[in-house]
C-alpha cells in the first residue's frame, strides 16, 4: 500500500494538537498525539520482561479508548502490547515491517534506532475495517485537527491506519489485523520512518511528520 496514492487512509501519522479520546466516534477524544523457541524452531510468545512505561500505557488507552492486557514480545524483540494474545503470524508481520525500515534506513547511512528492541507496538481495536471502495482497511478514526480539508478529511475527522505516541521510547499504535498481514508490514515501516527520521534526520523529519502539507509513504526508498 502506497499512501501517497490512495491518501485515505492516512497511514504513518503523527498528529499535532490537543485531543480527547473515546471510542464513540471523535467529539470526545482530545489528547496529545504529537503526538523462547523449542528445537523446531516454534516461536511461543512469551509475556515481556522489559517493564513498559506507565504512562505511555495510559497514553495509548486514552487514544483508542481500548485496554492493553497484554504484553509480549515479537521473535525479533519488538514489544508488543495488545488486547488478546496476538497470533505468531501477526508478530512476524510486525518484525518484517521493522527488518524493511532499518534496511533502508541503513541504505541511507543512519544508525539511531535501527534495532527491534528500540520499538514499542500497540495494538488497538479499529474503528472500521473497510474503506470508502470496500476494501479491508482497519483503521482508527481521529479528529481531522490539522488535516481538516485534506483529502484525509471524511468531515470533521480522519482514519489513521498507525499514530506516533512516543518518541522516547519509540512507540506507535496500529490497528488490528485478522488478514493481509502483509498490510501490517507496511504500517509498521511507514510509522517507524518517522521515528527513524526524528533520531536521524530531523530536517527530513519536520518535512514529511504533517501528511497535511502534502506527501506520503514510503518516505525512504
Amino acid at each position: 500500500m502506497k499512501v501517497n496514492v490512495r491518501p485515505v487512509p492516512c497511514t504513518g501519522l503523527v498528529i499535532k494538537g490537543i485531543m480527547k479520546s473515546t471510542r464513540s466516534i471523535l467529539v470526545r477524544r482530545s489528547l496529545l498525539l504529537i503526538l523462547t523457541g523449542i528445537s523446531l524452531s516454534v516461536y511461543a510468545p512469551a509475556q515481556s520482561r522489559r517493564p513498559v512505561n506507565p504512562a505511555l500505557i495510559s497514553r495509548a488507552e486514552q487514544i483508542t479508548g481500548d485496554r492493553f492486557p497484554i504484553i509480549t514480545t515479537t521473535p525479533r524483540g519488538v514489544i508488543v502490547l495488545a488486547q488478546t494474545m496476538p497470533r505468531l503470524q501477526l508478530l512476524n508481520a510486525i518484525d518484517s515491517g521493522f527488518a524493511d525500515l532499518f534496511a533502508v534506513a541503513q541504505r541511507h547511512g543512519y544508525r539511531n534506532r535501527v534495532k527491534f528492541d528500540d520499538y514499542t507496538v500497540f495494538i488497538g481495536k479499529p474503528d472500521r475495517l473497510k474503506d470508502r471502495a470496500g476494501q479491508y482497511s482497519p483503521d482508527i478514526a481521529v479528529p481531522a485537527q490539522q488535516y481538516a480539508g485534506s483529502d484525509y478529511d471524511q468531515g470533521g475527522f480522519i482514519y489513521a491506519a498507525g499514530m506516533v505516541l512516543a518518541f522516547n521510547p519509540c512507540a506507535f499504535v496500529i490497528a488490528e489485523h485478522d488478514r493481509d498481514l502483509g498490510r501490517v508490514s507496511n504500517v509498521v515501516r511507514f510509522e517507524g520512518e518517522h521515528l527513524v527520521l526524528y533520531y536521524n534526520d530531523r530536517a527530513l523529519y519536520e518535512r514529511t511528520a504533517d501528511h497535511s502539507r502534502g506527501g506520503g509513504h514510503p518516505i525512504l526508498q
